[in-house]
C-alpha cells in the first residue's frame, strides 16, 4: 500500500515541471553520463543488493519552491550527473519526473557537472541562485565535481563541516569518493566513437572500472584463456599417456629380448651337456 503524500500543500514531483525546455549542450554530455553510470553499475549493485539507489542525468533537483507568478524551475537546478544512496529506484510506483528535495529529504551524494564553457555558472557563488551556492548551502551533497570537458579537467569539491573544500588527488592523481570505494579520474580515449578526455571510475590500486562491453570483451577472453588452458592440459596428458604407453613398449621388448637370450643359454647348455660338457664347469 502507498502511503500518502505527506505535504498536500507542496507539489510533488508528478506536479513539477520536468523540463524547462532547453536542450542538450554539447554532444558529449550524454554519452559522458552512460559512461559514468555503466561501469559503475556494478559497484552499486554490489553495495545496495536491495536495488535502493538512484541517478539522475540531466534531471531537475527541485530545493525551493518558487513563488508564483515565478516559475517553478526557478527553484531546480540540473545536474548533469548524480547519485543518491538508500532511495529506490521508483517513487510511489512511478519513475521519477524530478528529485524534489522536500519530498525524498535524502541529498544526493554526488553530483557532477559538464562543463561546456569556463565554469564560471558551476563555481557561482552569488547566495540564492548561484549553483555553486545552491549545492553547498542548500543541497548540500558530500561531493561536488566540475569537469571542463574541453580541457580535459577535473575539480572535486569535499563537504568540511558546512563549507566546501577543494579535494586533493590521491597516489594515483584521482578524487577519492571514499564512500563508493572509487575515484574519479580523466582518461584519454575513444567511446561511442568520439576521442576525447572523458571522466572515467578507477578502483583504489588506480586502474579503471570497466564498461559493460569491456566487461563482456574480458569473459569473452577469460573463456577462450580457459579452453585454451584445459585444451594443453589436455595435450600434455595425451603426450604423458603417450610416453607411459612407449615405456611399456620398451620394457616388454627388453623382457622379450631378455626371454630370447635366456631360451639361447638354456638351448646352448642342453647341446654341451649333449657333447658330454657340464656348462657349470666352463
Amino acid at each position: 500500500m502507498v502511503a500518502p503524500y505527506p505535504y498536500p500543500h507542496l507539489p510533488d514531483h508528478t506536479q513539477l515541471p520536468e523540463s524547462d525546455g532547453t536542450f542538450v549542450k554539447n554532444f558529449a554530455e550524454h554519452p559522458q553520463s552512460l559512461l559514468l553510470t555503466d561501469a559503475l553499475k556494478p559497484r552499486l549493485d554490489a553495495l545496495h543488493p536491495d536495488g535502493h539507489y538512484c541517478i539522475g542525468q540531466d534531471c531537475g533537483i527541485y530545493w525551493r519552491q518558487a513563488m508564483p507568478p515565478e516559475p517553478p524551475e526557478r527553484g531546480a537546478v540540473s545536474p548533469d550527473w548524480f547519485y543518491v544512496s538508500e532511495v529506490p529506484p521508483l517513487l510511489d510506483g512511478r519513475y521519477r519526473r524530478s528529485y524534489v528535495m522536500w519530498q525524498e529529504h535524502v541529498a544526493p551524494l554526488l553530483v557532477l557537472e559538464f562543463v561546456s564553457g569556463d565554469g564560471t555558472e558551476e563555481r557561482d557563488k552569488t547566495p540564492g541562485r548561484g549553483k555553486f551556492w545552491i549545492y553547498e548551502r542548500v543541497i548540500r551533497p558530500p561531493y561536488y565535481g566540475i569537469y571542463e570537458v574541453a580541457s580535459g579537467r577535473v575539480e572535486v569539491y569535499q563537504m568540511a563541516i558546512d563549507r566546501y573544500r577543494l579535494a586533493r588527488t590521491n597516489a594515483h592523481g584521482h578524487f577519492a569518493i571514499e564512500p563508493l570505494g572509487v575515484a574519479l579520474g580523466i582518461w584519454q580515449g575513444s567511446y561511442l566513437g568520439m576521442e576525447l578526455p572523458w571522466l572515467r571510475w578507477y578502483d583504489q590500486q588506480g586502474l579503471l572500472l570497466p564498461l559493460s562491453e569491456e566487461r563482456a570483451q574480458w569473459a569473452q577472453e577469460r573463456v577462450a584463456q580457459v579452453e585454451q588452458e584445459a585444451q594443453q592440459q589436455r595435450q600434455r596428458a595425451a603426450e604423458a599417456e603417450q610416453q607411459a604407453q612407449q615405456a611399456d613398449l620398451r620394457a616388454m621388448h627388453a623382457e622379450q629380448q631378455a626371454d630370447q637370450e635366456r631360451q639361447k643359454t638354456a638351448a646352448l647348455a642342453e647341446r654341451l651337456r649333449a657333447l658330454g660338457i657340464d656348462p657349470g664347469a666352463l
